[in-house]
């Protein structure tokens, strides 16, 4: 959700940008209104938008490695987020916000309404025309007038044809699709920002219609006459608006833009193209996290080579097993997570593994862990952020499967030392654990890793664009059996 509303109000920067830097002083007004509108919606939707030629070119890691399971012995000891731990409530915040700014929006409706009500009310074809008592107020909304009863009979009907060109261009929904906005993203300044483009555009375009019977000097002369009082409420379209009156003047005086000007709204096409491949590009805030955990671990590599050179050289002779678990790396014919698999399969059973082919598992159908919105969620980890339901699932999978491990039929069955199992499933798209491999130094614990694996309970699917997807998981398990 960060991601989100941060792309939005970058998006909407770049667009309020371009309407200052190339559009705001032309005289386009209609193209300009659409332009606000248009922008303002496309910034919401633009996030969302995913080219896949273009996604493709990532290659992120495409199977999930959870971290190593211990079982018996010491070593492993399992760590839940505390739910008792203070989390800030972004969401309650939100909403409390929402929630004001839905009843200061109401409260003006109401201000509105009971105007309508104290006013004389007259029916005209197009429009209802209401007469206010002892002021000189003028504003429109939606399909009503407002007029003070106290304005002259030549400010009157100048104000009247000013006020029929909002109703007729139903500037009042633009008003109200900014209030939206306004109730949703409170705290978005750039809302703010588009409305009162918005209503100075407006302005223009009465103006320029009215200036046209009236003549251009009579006009803006009236509009200097003197000063009468507004309503402030900001979705209505008030005639008198001091901070409007100077620009609506000086818009005017403009002679009227050249239509070759009209090629400035190309730069546009660009600009979305440029938005539109950061968004088909972006991997969320996981994606960066992955980047620098592959920097990290790099470095941890280096360290590791070394740590193991130093251990050859101590040892000095190496077991048939060492000398090919050290092949594999030397000579690796996979990569990344297949490199994992085939040296624990290796470590199992070094007699089983005659050809790299055998490891390989199609991944075409698997979603990047990195690219969902919305991880697995195992039950009792519900309500948590990405990250933290993420952690949350981890500690509370190993919990299940260290309490779930039939350990005492296996020793038994005469099982001792360490045992190292690996295993991969798929949780999908009805959050079941599915398409579960186990490989294991005997069938008796694949058996035993088969059925705890089957038994983890059904979890809430990881989602991404808003449809449920599956994913790929790669889960280690060392159990240590003592003597």
């Amino acid at each position: 959700m960060a991601h989100y509303l941060i792309q939005t109000l970058v998006f909407q920067l770049l667009f309020l940008g371009v309407y200052d830097l190339f559009l705001k002083k032309e005289t386009f007004f209609n193209w300009n209104r659409w332009y606000l509108i248009g922008t303002a919606a496309l910034s919401l939707v633009l996030p969302f938008v995913q080219i896949a030629a273009i996604g493709r070119q990532i290659s992120p890691e495409l199977r999930v490695q959870l971290p190593t399971v211990f079982i018996g012995g010491e070593g492993f000891v399992p760590t839940v987020p505390n739910p008792e731990e203070f989390v800030f409530p972004w969401m309650a915040l939100w909403q409390i916000g929402a929630v004001l700014a839905g009843l200061w929006f109401a409260s003006k409706l109401f201000k509105i309404f009971r105007l309508s009500r104290i006013g004389q009310r007259t029916r005209l074809q197009d429009f209802i025309l209401v007469i206010l008592p002892d002021t000189k107020t003028a504003f429109s909304f939606w399909r009503t007038v407002f007029l003070g009863a106290d304005l002259a009979p030549k400010q009157r009907e100048i104000i009247l044809q000013h006020e029929q060109v909002h109703v007729k261009q139903r500037h009042t929904f633009d008003q109200l699709f900014f209030e939206l906005l306004r109730i949703l993203f409170w705290f978005n300044p750039l809302v703010y920002m588009y409305q009162n483009r918005m209503s100075s555009l407006q302005e223009y375009i009465a103006d320029a219609k009215v200036a046209a019977i009236q003549g251009k000097g009579p006009y803006y002369q009236e509009l200097l006459a003197q000063v009468f009082q507004s309503q402030n409420i900001s979705f209505v379209n008030t005639f008198f608006n001091h901070s409007l009156i100077k620009k609506r003047i000086t818009m005017l005086q403009r002679s009227r833009s050249s239509r070759l000007k009209l090629l400035k709204y190309t730069v546009l096409l660009p600009l979305i193209a440029l938005m539109v491949f950061y968004t088909s590009c972006s991997q969320e805030s996981e994606a960066s996290k992955t980047e620098v955990a592959k920097t990290t671990a790099d470095t941890e590599v280096m360290t590791k080579i070394i740590e193991l050179s130093e251990a050859l050289k101590a040892k000095g002779e190496l077991s048939p097993e060492e000398r090919n678990a050290l092949n594999f790396f030397a000579n690796p014919t996979t990569e990344g997570d297949q490199i994992y698999w085939s040296l624990q399969q290796h470590l199992i059973d070094p007699s089983t593994v005659t050809d790299s082919k055998e490891l390989h598992f199609d991944q075409s159908q698997a979603i990047a862990f990195a690219l969902l919105d919305e991880v697995p969620v195992y039950p009792g980890c519900e309500g948590l952020d990405l990250e933290a339901a993420k952690n949350c699932f981890q500690s509370k999978l190993s919990q299940f499967i260290a309490a779930e491990f039939d350990t005492e039929s296996l020793k038994d069955q005469g099982f001792s030392g360490k045992q190292r199992i690996q295993a991969r499933f798929v949780i999908n798209t009805q959050g079941q654990v599915a398409d579960i491999e186990v490989r294991a130094p005997s069938e008796a614990l694949k058996e035993v890793t088969l059925k705890v694996l089957q038994a983890i309970p059904q979890l809430r699917p990881g989602k991404k664009g808003g449809k449920t997807v599956a994913v790929n998981y790669s889960l280690p398990i060392i159990f240590d059996i003592g003597e």
